[in-house]
């Protein structure tokens, strides 16, 4: 029963209530959360492991006024609930309902979509220098971010820009050992070593006694107290490193305290200059499955309790897309010993885990630092490396001059698997990758591939290690397809026709290939003789069978899972418009310039007529436009 947490309309509320009564509502999220799960797979640890600190600002800070930023939004679920979307709840990640992430169109209080990591402190340095420069000096701006997304470049740029500003704000490091698999690199060691100094460790149960009877900041026992802890602070080096860029350091504190946390959050609130509050979670608190395994409920599939165990109720689905990257990797790995493997901390996205296990020595998890990831294997290029670099498509976009300058510039034999390409369904437009083809196509020397089903992959790995210039393939989050036929040797800009007829052309560039397959099939029981192309190349473009398809049947249809602008459609239409040809017979099918909403992906791909009906009809219709116009092949 949520007896408390139903009855917020207004995170205001929170200030009113004991610690006892925020305790109990922070149960009561849970309990909601475990709710959800049981209907639909939706990100999980990661909330739970927020929910004390979430109630905690929401008491301390008035976000009316003040600003609150939550880097990697997967982790707003306890957010939502107290922020007028309770009722709401249940509908989140469905087509139409609440989105996974923040949104500002939902509420005052989401400030950005923010869909990945990183980013939270520039944007909270810029809310605090446009308040200042406006005046507005008495509010709040805080920053929530993780240990996992701490090592992002662009956190160090703020860094460096907020010591510059000396501007009152507020970044939260919420430390709980994890990305979404668990951290790597130098800044996870420094954490730890913050974690083991003793004022958190051995002296934690004193300082909380201390704490406890302490009522407000400005109390000379807790001045004292202060120093106290910053001498011993002073004593191990602890915090050096953010107190070198500028900020005062308080912590590591226990996040799941809300006590503790509001004392600490009251003590900082209204200091001069960039604060950082180390505060120390642990994903999956309060559901012990969770909490032992964080990376298997990161976003686990639905499930039910049968007692204290979750059963999945989803039944086995079969092979996804992901999974035939992993393979062709893994085979690629095994034969190759010039193969290397760079992600950037989506190990367990990309199923890589098998990888990393068999070759250790040449996989490398760099953290989610995708510009990083990118000069990196431009670096392991030049030394005669094959690099493959796995990460989402949309998470690649944050290396977009390293894949211009490091790599095409160099024209270095950096292979692209980019997850993720095209509808991701109920994680919506921050994690769409459906720009990919537009900002892969441009560079000169890029190779741009788009396997038609399961089969082309491994073939198109095979294909882009054999190069001596980038490539890139892009694969859906989705179960994969598979089209029996004679498979067709992957060369560099040739297509696969898989029939040709003699009314209409679809040219497919992508996955949708099934779809466009089924579509010719139920339209041939009409009367319509549709040939159905696997592009496989959108870089370099199959000219010779663009001249055919208009030269030879009245239109042509071009599908792809992307953006119409810079797309397939559009390198059709440029090849048409190079040779000479009739370019009013093409006619495309892909994403108008717009995001896509979330919700299930056979919703979203009938909304946009990728589906098989969806291509019928356009495809009825390019028919009777040729046919007024008297078009024949």
């Amino acid at each position: 029963m949520t007896k408390l947490l139903s009855t917020i309309e207004s995170p205001v509320q929170l200030q009113s209530m004991s610690t006892a009564e925020l305790e109990q509502v922070a149960d009561e999220i849970r309990e909601t959360l475990c709710n959800l799960l049981s209907k639909r797979a939706a990100h999980f640890a990661s909330n739970l492991g927020v929910v004390e600190l979430c109630l905690a600002l929401h008491s301390t800070f008035d976000f009316r006024s003040d600003r609150l930023i939550w880097d990697t939004g997967h982790q707003v679920y306890p957010h939502k609930l107290i922020t007028g979307r309770y009722h709401e709840f249940q509908s989140i990640r469905t087509r139409g309902g609440l989105m996974g992430y923040p949104n500002p169109n939902e509420s005052e209080y989401d400030l950005f979509m923010t869909g990945h990591a990183g980013c939270s402190v520039s944007t909270m340095v810029g809310l605090r220098s446009g308040d200042d420069v406006q005046g507005r000096t008495d509010n709040h701006s805080v920053a929530v971010i993780g240990d996992g997304a701490f090592p992002s470049g662009i956190v160090f740029e703020a860094l460096n820009n907020a010591s510059e500003l000396k501007s009152k704000m507020l970044v939260i490091l919420n430390d709980n050992e994890m990305s979404i698999c668990p951290r790597v690199g130098g800044m996870a060691s420094y954490l730890d070593r913050l974690r083991s100094n003793p004022f958190y460790t051995g002296m934690k149960s004193e300082v909380v006694n201390l704490l406890n009877k302490v009522p407000v900041f400005g109390d000379p026992t807790e001045k004292l107290l202060f120093q106290i802890k910053e001498g011993v602070k002073a004593g191990m080096h602890g915090g050096m490193m953010f107190e070198d860029f500028g900020f005062k350091y308080f912590g590591p504190i226990d996040g799941h305290n809300i006590h503790v946390v509001k004392k600490y959050l009251k003590m900082v609130k209204d200091m001069d200059g960039p604060v950082l509050l180390h505060v120390i979670t642990n994903k999956g608190h309060g559901f012990q499955p969770a909490a032992e395994d964080p990376v298997y409920f990161h976003t686990p599939p639905a499930f039910q309790l049968e007692g204290e165990t979750p059963v999945p109720t989803s039944t086995a689905k079969a092979v996804a897309y992901t999974n035939h990257a992993r393979d062709a990797i893994l085979d690629q790995m095994k034969h190759n010993e010039k193969a290397t493997v760079i992600t950037a901390a989506m190990c367990q996205g990309n199923k890589l885990e098998p990888v990393r296990e068999a070759f250790p020595d040449r996989f490398f998890d760099v953290g989610i630092c995708e510009s990083h990831a990118v000069a990196f294997a431009a670096g392991q290029a030049k030394t005669g490396l094959r690099p493959i670099v796995d990460i989402y498509s949309t998470f690649l976009q944050r290396s977009y001059d390293q894949i211009f300058q490091e790599v095409c510039l160099q024209d270095l034999p950096v292979t692209f698997m980019m997850d993720r390409g095209g509808l991701t369904a109920a994680d919506g437009p921050t994690h769409h990758g459906t720009f990919d083809i537009g900002y892969m196509r441009i560079f000169p020397n890029m190779v741009v591939m788009t396997p038609g089903d399961a089969n082309d992959i491994g073939a198109m790995l095979d294909f882009a290690l054999a190069q001596d210039s980038p490539c890139c393939m892009r694969y859906p989050k989705t179960e994969a397809s598979e089209i029996k036929r004679e498979l067709q040797t992957v060369e560099l800009g040739k297509a696969e026709v898989l029939q040709w007829g003699t009314d209409g052309t679809i040219l497919c560039a992508g996955t949708q290939l099934a779809a466009c397959h089924e579509a010719a099939r139920q339209l041939q029981q009409e009367g319509l003789d549709i040939g159905v192309v696997n592009a496989r190349f959108v870089k370099p473009v199959d000219r010779e069978i663009v001249r055919r398809a208009i030269e030879e049947t009245s239109f042509v249809v071009t599908v792809e899972e992307g953006m119409l602008m810079g797309g397939f459609g559009s390198a059709v239409l440029e090849a048409a418009n190079e040779m000479h040809l009739d370019a009013s017979r093409i006619h495309r099918l892909g994403i108008p310039d717009t995001f896509v909403e979330h919700g299930k992906r056979d919703e979203l791909l009938a909304d946009l007529k990728l589906d098989t009906d969806g291509i019928m009809e356009t495809c009825r219709q390019a028919a009777s436009v040729a046919k007024s116009k008297n078009i024949v092949g």
